[in-house]
């Protein structure tokens, strides 16, 4: 019989420190602080969030729309740069800009943080990205929770996941039933790749290509890695300001699958959208992963947004206003496509045309 230890184990012993969540808790309260609302009630260290619900009193029948994402490989970039403020801003426009695609309004926000070791600056500065990114989209960070996973993950590993909440009228809910004949598709630019199709850059920089983060790439006029942790761009209060000075009729978040895929999830059977390759200029990340890896433009284009993050079904008579509110809103946008009648036995509810302006 094995004899007892001098002590009993402890929860320290097996990888856990309690002390270190309590640090990383107090650390990342004044960031937390920065992304409320008045309908938030409380503050940071309760076993939930509360919102005042009262505040959708206005609303005669309010929706409230949920959705939930996390920002998939790109958290080993940051891992491997050693940058943790930036990654919450993709986490928040992955969950918000699903969020608005139905028209609502982001009202609140959680956030889970899974770690091999509670390292509390780390998670302070992973919860500043985070609560920023809730400040750009207008919504609160009500709560989340951190969780050390000693023996599952090694102690520089982390992932980060998120849910939101918002709200929308029930009779100004967005999406294909609204689509018409003769709508204009307008699209909006990326920051870059956001946060999609990291498995496949990875695999062609890193494995194939064998370029470091740290490699200077003339075309981007900076590092590989600063390229590659750029924070996905948040449109959340963009579509909402052109939902309010013009008629829209839908949106599209341009994630994994790409273009066409995310698109057709808003196109109505009987109808088709046409995009035109030729309104715009992909930025070089793009190109270069396609020469790197030999990616065949299909594939890119299934995997990568190709330069547009989010798009937005209009009538036609509603394409200048909406223009104009994006530009002054500084968003980079143009006329990308159109919806026409799909004919009979026609599946594809969007096709690509053209090749890409040069």
């Amino acid at each position: 019989m094995t004899p007892p230890s001098e002590f009993g184990s402890t929860y320290a012993a097996a990888g856990v420190d309690i002390e270190a969540g309590d640090r990383a808790v107090e650390l990342m309260k004044e960031w937390v602080k920065k992304a409320s609302r008045p309908e938030v009630v409380g503050g940071l260290g309760g076993f939930a969030g509360l919102f005042d619900a009262s505040a959708l009193a206005r609303y005669e029948r309010p929706l409230l729309a949920s959705a939930t994402d996390g920002v998939g490989t790109k958290v080993d970039i940051a891992r491997r740069m050693g940058v943790y403020d930036t990654i919450g801003h993709d986490l928040v426009g992955m969950v918000v800009d699903d969020l608005v695609v139905c028209g609502a309004e982001p009202l609140f926000m959680t956030d889970y943080i899974c770690v091999g070791k509670v390292y509390p600056e780390r998670v302070a500065a992973i919860v500043k990205g985070i609560a920023e990114g809730c400040a750009l989209a207008g919504c609160a960070l009500v709560g989340g929770e951190t969780a050390e996973h000693p023996g599952l993950l090694a102690a520089d590993d982390f992932d980060v996941a998120g849910a939101g909440t918002g709200v929308v009228e029930a009779d100004r809910v967005l999406g294909a039933d609204r689509i018409r004949t003769g709508d204009a598709v307008i699209a909006m630019k990326s920051s870059g790749l956001h946060s999609n199709g990291y498995s496949l850059v990875r695999h062609v920089l890193f494995d194939k290509a064998g370029w470091e983060l740290d490699r200077e790439v003339p075309e981007f006029g900076r590092t590989l890695g600063a390229e590659l942790l750029e924070p996905t761009r948040i449109y959340a209060l963009d579509c909402l300001a052109l939902t309010r000075t013009t008629e829209v009729h839908a949106f599209s978040h341009i994630t994994g699958g790409g273009l066409a895929s995310n698109l057709a999830r808003v196109i109505p059977d009987g109808l088709r959208a046409e995009v035109d390759r030729s309104t715009w200029t992909p930025d070089p990340v793009f190109r270069l992963v396609g020469e790197a890896g030999s990616v065949e433009r299909p594939e890119l284009e299934k995997t990568l947004n190709m330069g547009v993050g989010m798009m937005a079904v209009v009538p036609a008579e509603s394409v200048d206003v909406a223009l104009a509110t994006l530009a002054d809103r500084g968003v980079d946008a143009w006329v990308g496509g159109e919806i026409l009648d799909r004919a009979a036995g026609d599946t594809e509810a969007v096709t690509l045309t053209g090749d890409y302006a040069s």
